[in-house]
Order: C-alpha cells, then structure tokens, then sequence
C-alpha cells in the first residue's frame, strides 16, 4: 500500500487538509520533553532565587500561549478552539521533565499543539535559567498519547 502525502495536493504544492467533512470528536493529546541541569540552576528554580523570578510560572504561561498559537509557528496546522491547555512540572535528580495536555472538540488532533506548548515551556526554563547554566540539555520530546478522531487513541510505548 502506498500512501499518498496528506499535505500535497495533485500537483505537489503543500495544503492544508481539508477537514471539512469529518466529524468534530473530543480529542486530546498529552506530551512531554526534559531539561537537564547543574544542581545549583536546579536548587534555584526550586527555592524560587532564579535571577529572573518565579521560573516555572512563566513557562507554564509560556507553554500554554504556545498551544494557542502553534498554527502561526507550524506552517500547516489547523488554527484550533483549544478547550484545556495545561502544562505541569515534575522534579528529577538533575531537571525538570514538561507534560504538556491539549485538548479540543474538533475535526482534527491536537499533538502539535501539545508538542509545541511542551517544547516552548522547555525553552522557556532554558531561558530563565541560562545565567545559572549555559549548558543545560534539552530532550526527549514526544507525543505520550493522544485520544480521539477516527485514528482512535494510543499510547507511547
């Protein structure tokens, strides 16, 4: 079976997908991504002493502006009515891993918009924090799950 580019049209010109005729279904995605850093940036992301204020807030707000406009950043994505955009922080040894959730009820997915509000807050922890550490990694960023549409749910491995 050979499949045939969703994004091309008959010539080979890019387009966005006509989603007109599908049905709107709750649909939702989950991703995340990781940052690494020195135990002092970490230590003062915590402690709330990051030269630049209060980290993980503004990477949260930053995580969820990016959700709303991944349409403007990501050339052929559907501008979407998101209904819930949430991002959330978990601490690790040596960083802070992003889970992102997006959600709609529309014609079509959500993962870019949650993959784009999870890389954006990673950023945004970089950019907060690089006073502290110029050398801070970040990575692993991917879809967790999604649900909804006619592909129907699934689940990293």
């Amino acid at each position: 079976m050979t499949l045939k580019p969703t994004h091309l049209d008959d010539t080979g010109a890019a387009n966005i997908v006509d989603v007109g005729a599908k049905p709107a279904t709750q649909r939702r995605a989950v991703a995340s991504g990781r940052i690494t850093m020195s135990t002092d940036a970490l230590e003062a992301i915590r402690n709330g002493n990051a030269p630049k204020g209060d980290v993980l807030s503004t990477a949260r707000i930053a995580g969820i502006m990016a959700a709303k406009r991944t349409a403007d950043l990501i050339p052929l994505c559907h501008p979407l009515a998101l209904t819930k955009v949430g991002v959330d922080f978990a601490w690790e040894e040596n960083g802070i891993t992003v889970t992102a959730t997006a959600a709609t009820n529309g014609q079509t997915g959500v993962e870019m918009e949650a993959l784009t509000a999870a890389s954006v807050a990673l950023l945004t922890l970089y950019d907060m924090a690089k006073a502290l550490d110029r050398a801070m990694v970040l990575g692993d960023i991917r879809l967790l799950q999604k649900s909804g549409g006619r592909s129907g749910d699934w689940r990293a491995e």
